[in-house]
């Protein structure tokens, strides 16, 4: 009787404790290869290994061979296992594991845990349960929020972009003008230049202009001088002129704003939005930039959005990377004065008679004005109403409503302030 050959396998595997990485190779038993991983002296117990994908191939050795070839920049020097390890490149590593003569088919894997059928998984960052928020302490917080040394994940990039039509992009100049740096390791890139460079010719832009900040912090280990990418065509190339920091405001940036961009898509610093969102609004230029959740809520933005010259987009962005690629809470939201049609959140709106809202969700506050909250808005009220930022977040403002003054508005029920809100009134 022939002895059938062992079947062979390639894997891609990460430890909880080491996001920014994983490790691609090959084995013949999956399971004993897990637990290996896991039993490895010196580990900590809490950094657990899990399979990311698993598959079976015809020639483990000539795929993992491919794959080093493939990806020979994203490992690293002194372990040829270990490859850099981002969301997109993940999608990058599987499609060309799958699309190799020698693929199989990809697997079932059976942990000591559960069983577990391993696709392609996107990490999932902790609930508001799970850390101990409520929505109302996060918005809170947000508000306070300035520490502006984080990421902005390619994933949350990609999310919201997709869901504008690409003719928006076609023959366009597209600027990233937040320390949005550009380097051959895609580690030290800026999540949106590496989304508009690698859509480059699927978008049909014209050029991309993205620059990097000689901050305090260097995010993306640049070094201290502050530079311009231009990606032209086929033409790339950095200039690093004389004096200049990177910054925004710095007359150079606002040159090319003025003078050379179309589109300006970027995460600006919160701490200095109000700057940022005078700035990018004055210039007449389209936008999509990340900013404070709060901010239709917020003083010094209520007459952005009361004059029509911002709304928002169609996401959230509540999970940043902090240099050392860990999770970091910060609320935000995409806004845009691009058009946003078919909103999906619109279905959010609950838009009904007064008399059909639950009593729970309408009062009135000391001074008559009334307040409706989870959703509700009344189509047949003609005063001014309050509501918190989240209708605005889902198109209120779209949908026949404008809001009446160009200050935050904070009801009193029975004496006690309650949170910020805006006042707003059918058209």
């Amino acid at each position: 009787m022939t002895k059938s050959k062992p079947k062979q396998y390639i894997y891609i595997v990460q430890a909880s404790l080491e996001p920014a990485k994983c490790k691609i190779a090959k084995t013949n038993d999956l399971e004993r290869r897990l637990k290996e991983y896991n039993n490895m002296t010196g580990k900590s117990k809490d950094n657990i290994y899990r399979y990311l994908f698993a598959c079976e191939v015809k020639n483990m050795t000539q795929l993992e061979n491919a794959i080093k070839a493939k990806f020979s920049i994203l490992r690293e020097e002194k372990s040829k296992e270990i490859y850099f390890y981002n969301s997109a490149l993940f999608k990058n590593y599987v499609k060309f594991i799958k699309s190799h003569k020698t693929f199989v088919k990809e697997l079932f894997i059976q942990t000591e845990d559960k069983k577990q059928l391993v696709k392609i998984i996107k990490k999932t960052a902790p609930s508001l349960e799970e850390r101990g928020l409520s929505q109302k302490e996060l918005l809170q917080k947000a508000q306070k929020k300035d520490n502006d040394e984080f990421y902005t994940r390619y994933e949350d990039v990609e999310k919201e972009l997709s869901m504008y039509n690409k003719s928006i992009w076609q023959n366009k100049s597209v600027f990233c003008n937040c320390d949005d740096a550009v380097d051959d390791d895609e580690r030290n890139t800026s999540a949106f230049s590496l989304y508009f460079i690698q859509n480059f010719n699927k978008l049909g832009l014209k050029k991309l202009i993205c620059t990097h900040y000689s901050g305090v912090v260097d995010l993306f280990n640049q070094g201290a001088k502050g530079y311009i990418f231009t990606k032209d065509g086929f033409r790339e190339f950095k200039e690093y002129p004389k004096g200049y920091t990177g910054s925004f405001d710095h007359p150079l940036s606002l040159k090319i704003l003025n003078e050379e961009t179309d589109i300006v898509c970027t995460n600006p610093p919160f701490s200095r939005a109000i700057d940022y969102w005078k700035i990018t609004i004055e210039s007449g230029k389209k936008f999509l930039i990340i900013s404070n959740i709060t901010n239709p809520i917020t003083p010094a933005f209520i007459p952005y959005f009361k004059d029509n010259k911002v709304w928002a987009g169609f996401n959230e962005v509540d999970w940043f990377l902090t240099p050392k690629r860990e999770f970091t809470r910060a609320a935000g939201y995409w806004f845009t004065n691009i058009p946003v049609k078919n909103r999906p959140k619109y279905k959010q709106l609950k838009i009904v008679p007064l008399k059909d809202i639950p009593e729970k969700y309408k009062k009135y506050d000391d001074s008559k004005n009334l307040v409706v909250d989870n959703g509700y808005i009344p189509s047949d009220y003609k005063k001014p109403f309050a509501v918190s930022t989240r209708p605005i977040l889902n198109g209120l403002l779209e949908k026949g409503y404008k809001i009446v003054q160009d200050t935050q508005y904070f009801p009193y029920i029975n004496g006690k302030k309650c949170f910020g809100r805006v006042l707003v009134q059918k058209i």
